[in-house]
């Protein structure tokens, strides 16, 4: 049996047998993996699909200066992934090259932001030619960039929803939604889910439910009910149970009224979670007899990345009061937005509320191309047919190796959890790590995620192929 190997360990014929049972258990590499390691000890690296670009020499700082300056300068609270830290240097398309101009393939895509692809032309034009014209000034003055992109998503939601308000990011786009259902229901009482993230402001940590991401400050009138996991979840993928939990902290947690609900329709840094079916549904139905409006965080899930439909809640067959996005509406330029009904958008009349760079023009241009690509070059549809390959492929993968304990998602959003023992569900962490870091070594980048650490989180640019997958 081969031995589990500490991804600091040094990977040569000899260490590869020797360290002891007790201590480390491999259990996930089939005999296609054992022929990871050539004759002499080092990694083979599959062959990568062909792709017509080599970046230009890079003549910068190395990995080392720049991790030396960063430790230095840069908050302690910026971390990385791998022992050996990678230094990108450039980008095209689903690829990423380091500072030596080797290729890799990015199953990450900047944590489900590059949609189009990493430096997409006709993005990058829409940006560079936006920046030439104006690149600020307000939106006390008009330019029509803004009001494109607004139009042009408004027309992609159901409904009444085609109000748009613009922010920088994702956690400010929950910031605003929560801030907005409070003032319109004239109540405080939010409910979120367990395993939930959504985002680190003041409003957004109270929403978020993970422990590693909230720190002890006052995080006020946000209920958090029980996840709706198919994996790990008490009633697996019965969604109408979970859903009187709802009912349940309503009754006995709040006043009887409340201001809103928000989730995602998959929980992107909770591992790739998709909600039960029936849950959403059912859900909704009880938030709106008690007033509630339903928020959908869409910032990972949406535009097209679920590969069915635009939206991820789309899937589940509801129509949310307000729907939050960022990452993939920007394709890396630092844009969120806020779309609500008329009525609701109202409330922020009521006082004077402003972002500085919310709808700024080159974002908002940005913006704007990335919906255009989507369209043009249908990347929604590749998510599904690659995505779907894909998934399928790592089942097949789950029925040979114990180490995998599921595989879930949708489209170009799937999840990989990885378990020492499959009754008990026990977070393989370690293992985790580990392969993590020999998946760099062999070139392909992907996330990590989930409360233990234990979920790889598959999330590339749209623009995947199927050689990719």
């Amino acid at each position: 049996m081969r031995r589990f190997i500490p991804a600091t360990a040094v990977l040569s014929e000899k260490t590869k047998y020797s360290l002891p049972l007790r201590r480390w258990r491999w259990r996930c590499f089939s005999q296609v993996a054992q022929k990871e390691f050539d004759n002499k000890g080092g990694v083979v690296v599959p062959k990568m699909p062909s792709f017509d670009y080599a970046p230009p020499p890079y003549t910068g700082p190395s990995a080392a200066e720049i991790l030396s300056k960063r430790k230095e300068y840069l908050s302690p609270a910026m971390f990385y992934l791998y022992n050996k830290p990678l230094n990108v240097v450039d980008g095209r398309m689903q690829y990423l090259f380091d500072e030596n101009g080797r290729r890799y393939l990015d199953a990450f895509g900047g944590i489900a932001t590059v949609c189009c692809g990493h430096c997409h032309p006709h993005v990058v034009d829409a940006i560079v030619n936006q920046t030439k014209r104006l690149q600020h000034s307000t939106i006390l003055y008009l330019n029509h960039a803004i009001a494109d992109l607004a139009e042009a998503l408004a027309n992609k939601l159901p409904g009444n929803l085609k109000v748009v308000f613009f922010t920088n990011s994702g956690t400010e786009a929950n910031e605003l939604a929560i801030m907005m259902a409070r003032l319109y229901t004239g109540c405080h009482d939010i409910i979120s889910l367990r395993n939930a993230y959504h985002g680190n402001a003041a409003g957004t940590m109270g929403a978020t439910a993970q422990s590693n991401w909230k720190f002890n400050i006052i995080q006020s009138g946000v209920h958090h009910a029980i996840n709706p996991d198919p994996y790990r979840g008490v009633f697996g993928s019965e969604g109408e149970k979970y859903a009187k939990d709802i009912q349940d902290l309503i009754q006995f947690g709040t006043s009887g009224n409340i201001a809103g609900f928000i989730s995602e329709a998959i929980q992107g840094v909770g591992g790739i979670i998709e909600l039960a079916p029936g849950y959403l549904p059912a859900a909704y139905n009880i938030i709106k007899k008690a007033g509630g409006l339903c928020i959908a965080d869409e910032v990972q899930g949406g535009f097209g990345r679920t590969g069915s439909h635009f939206w991820g809640f789309e899937n589940h067959g509801v129509v949310p009061d307000i729907v939050t996005m960022a990452k993939g509406i920007g394709n890396g330029i630092p844009l969120g937005a806020v779309i609500t009904t008329p009525e609701i958008a109202e409330v922020l009349t009521r006082r004077n509320y402003f972002n500085t760079f919310g709808g700024n023009p080159v974002c908002t241009a940005a913006g704007l191309a990335v919906l255009n690509v989507i369209e043009k070059e249908k990347l929604q549809d590749n998510a599904f047919v690659v995505g779907s390959y894909l998934k399928e492929r790592l089942i097949a993968l789950k029925d040979k190796h114990d180490l995998i304990g599921d595989v879930r998602g949708r489209g170009l959003m799937l999840g990989v959890e990885l378990v020492t023992d499959h009754e008990l569900k026990t977070p393989a962490k370690l293992e985790t790590l580990h392969l993590l870091d020999q998946m760099k070594e062999i070139g392909v980048l992907v996330g990590k995620g989930g409360f233990y650490g234990n979920v790889f989180r598959i999330t590339p640019p749209l623009c995947f192929t199927t050689e990719d997958a």
